[in-house]
């Protein structure tokens, strides 16, 4: 596969030898070292092979003086078609306006390639660059990293650090995003620990202060569990941070309601595609009508830029749509799998109220009422309950 492709770089010639001893063509070919292939004989006196443009020349001054005719019967390769090109003017000065505006569109951003970020999206990033002069078309010579960089660390104080390299015609942006320093405890606030909900004392650790119940206490949300006053025994109280770690049981109560009636989404089976192109910040609809899609129709878009070899991007962006048609129908939900939607959403609900708590029971519960199906959830949990409150400096 190389060989044959390096034989059109150079070109081939198919040629056709007629003579009385064509053995001897055949033996200049060796002793002069032309490499030959696909031979084939007409006759005893005629063949046919092909050999490179190179070589193709010297046969023929080798062969000048021999009793011989040597007739070119196909020509292949590169080296032929840019002949039969070379009288086409208005070809050349199309692909050497083409060259110039391919180097010159390099000098211009047509991409731009972002990683770092996490919490910050792409799209605040390319606003806070286009609000300040770096966009899609910026000539990339007039990019000033470094005074870009102070300004874009000011318009998004989430990040720590950002680095803008312009390679070519893409802009390499790489963040880094702020964390934020750990809040600092003033240990010589006072305070007390009280209750965070209504529980069942279970057990009670103070790292400072009073212990204030016992376990086994019923307490009510905002109860003082470890007070930070203590008394010196000298007529006089001492304020302490008054922290710790109390566990208690925790009971919830949580509904939800699921409708047995919803829409279902039914795709007709029938597709159709339009494809529009971008030039720069141009489109073009290479279709007929309005890009705004019919109603109860899905709309799935692609974009392709152009890139050629070595990673030039190109300012052209091929936009692929495709439309699904469907229509909505009103369906019932069964029971069974309403009850499955209804527990997953207050499963979530009281995870996210345990933290780190951990569930000792549940029970589940439901009714029809109406249209809809109201569930109900009953958890014991055992839980920290304890929260910190300071107490006012006078």
């Amino acid at each position: 596969m190389v060989k044959h492709i390096m034989n059109l770089l150079k070109g081939e010639v198919t040629a056709r030898v007629e003579s009385g001893f064509p053995e001897r063509v055949l033996n200049l070919c060796g002793e002069y070292g032309l490499i030959f292939w696909n031979l084939q004989w007409e006759s005893a006196a005629a063949f046919t092979f092909t050999l490179t443009r190179r070589d193709w020349k010297r046969l023929r001054r080798l062969t000048a003086k021999l009793d011989c005719e040597l007739t070119p019967v196909g020509w292949r390769g590169t080296p032929f078609f840019l002949g039969r090109m070379r009288h086409r003017y208005g070809l050349w000065i199309t692909l050497g306006v083409c060259s110039l505006l391919l180097l010159w569109g390099s000098f211009f951003i047509w991409d731009f390639e972002i990683e770092g970020n996490e919490t910050v999206s792409d799209q605040e990033i390319l606003r806070a660059l286009e609000k300040y002069g770096v966009a899609f078309g910026t000539f990339g010579y007039d990019v000033n990293s470094f005074q870009l960089r102070n300004d874009l660390l000011l318009e998004l104080p989430e990040l720590s650090y950002i680095a803008i390299n312009v390679r070519g015609s893409r802009a390499y942006v790489q963040v880094r995003e702020r964390v934020d320093a750990p809040e600092i405890i003033d240990m010589r606030q006072p305070g007390n620990t009280v209750a965070d909900r209504d529980a069942l004392v279970t057990a009670i650790e103070p790292w400072d202060g009073v212990k204030m119940v016992l376990p086994g206490t019923m307490v009510k949300e905002g109860q003082l569990l470890i007070s930070g006053v203590m008394d010196t025994g000298y007529g006089g109280n001492r304020y302490v941070r008054g922290m710790g770690k109390v566990y208690g049981r925790t009971w919830y109560t949580l509904r939800c309601r699921v409708p047995l009636t919803v829409s279902e989404t039914v795709y007709t089976g029938e597709t159709r595609t339009r494809r529009a192109v971008l030039l720069g910040k141009n489109r073009i609809n290479l279709y007929i009508g309005s890009s705004i899609s019919q109603d109860n129709c899905d709309k799935i878009i692609n974009w392709d830029q152009w890139e050629l070899p070595g990673g030039l991007v190109l300012p052209v962006t091929v936009v692929t749509e495709t439309l699904r048609p469907y229509t909505v129908t009103e369906t019932r939900r069964s029971e069974e799998e309403a009850l499955a939607m209804a527990e997953a959403v207050l499963d979530r609900e009281l995870t996210a109220l345990l933290g780190g708590g951990e569930l000792l029971r549940r029970e589940v519960n439901y009714q029809v009422e109406g249209d809809t199906l109201l569930v109900t959830l009953t958890a014991e949990c055992e839980e920290q309950i304890g929260k910190f409150v300071e107490i006012p400096k006078e």
